[in-house]
């Protein structure tokens, strides 16, 4: 299962977020269905250079972020937020991207921008505890420390299952 199912089909995720925001469902997941591909590409883009694999896997393995999707009611918590907002500058780089991340999903749902930038670190951790739980569910997480290093075979499958699960995310019909 993608990311994007994962996190749009746990409606007290999304609920959640919605709540969060004084915003109905419907217009929260469309507003993450217009995000949530740009994280994944962030994400893709991370685990592709030199060491974005490991560093990946170690956080996923030592973050805590399942607590995210297990507890949705955790997602507007302060410490939540800044976890968040953290990730996203690990995975797009500056807040120029994240605004503009929040500019486009604005234009394209006709939802508040501003409303869409406070989603934006919701969804992040939201990312984060789904790649986390299907990972953890796949008995893959606390092995990428393994002998060799999560390099080599170990590295091979896990970065498979982290591609699995970032793929199709461009949009959901």
């Amino acid at each position: 299962m993608n990311i994007l199912n994962m996190i749009l089909d746990n409606d007290a995720l999304v609920g959640q977020v919605a709540k969060q925001l004084n915003m109905n469902s419907g217009d929260a997941q469309r507003a993450m269905q217009h995000m949530l591909p740009a994280l994944t590409r962030g994400v893709k883009r991370n685990i592709s250079q030199d060491g974005g694999l490991e560093g990946l896997l170690g956080a996923l393995a030592s973050g805590g972020h399942q607590k995210y999707v297990d507890s949705p009611e955790l997602l507007g918590q302060a410490a939540s937020i800044q976890d968040g907002n953290a990730i996203l500058g690990h995975v797009l780089g500056s807040k120029d991207v994240s605004r503009n991340v929040a500019g486009h999903a604005a234009q394209q749902t006709g939802l508040d921008h501003g409303l869409l930038k406070k989603m934006l670190p919701m969804l992040a951790t939201a990312m984060m505890g789904s790649l986390s739980k299907q990972g953890a569910s796949a008995g893959m997480l606390g092995q990428s420390r393994s002998a060799d290093g999560g390099g080599g075979l170990l590295g091979g499958v896990l970065g498979g299952l982290v591609g699995r699960m970032l793929a199709g995310n461009q949009g959901r019909g």
